[in-house]
């Protein structure tokens, strides 16, 4: 297992998709609807991907290769990568994350679409 750092960016957008997904859970509850809503199952993705990374970041699913448009915030020698958290999705979600800064911690740079 390795232990993950946050950018400030990347706590932002997590905890962001977090209170969405909550609120839009709380009234879909108040409803009485059983389907989730995108943005419930789009948390859903992101922390799933999340907890994949930190349990192996070579899992196949993760489909994670290098990213060469952004540097790693440590050292610049070093790669930057990307994992897929949904695929086939129009703007589909993506997690930026590089090892570091110690041994077993990954930092995660930033979630975002895809361009």
């Amino acid at each position: 297992m390795f232990t993950l750092i946050w950018t400030p960016e990347a706590r932002e957008t997590y905890d962001t998709l977090l209170a969405k997904a909550r609120k839009q859970r709380k009234a879909r509850k108040a409803k009485g609807k059983k389907k989730s809503s995108k943005a419930e199952g789009l948390f859903k993705q992101v922390d799933k991907t999340v907890r994949l990374l930190a349990a192996n970041p070579k899992q196949p699913s993760l489909q994670t290769h290098k990213y060469r448009s952004l540097s790693h915030p440590y050292n610049k020698s070093e790669s930057v990568f990307e994992a897929y958290v949904q695929q086939n999705t129009p703007a589909a979600y993506r997690l930026f994350w590089c090892y570091g800064p110690e041994a077993q911690q990954i930092t995660v740079i930033a979630i975002t679409q895809h361009p």
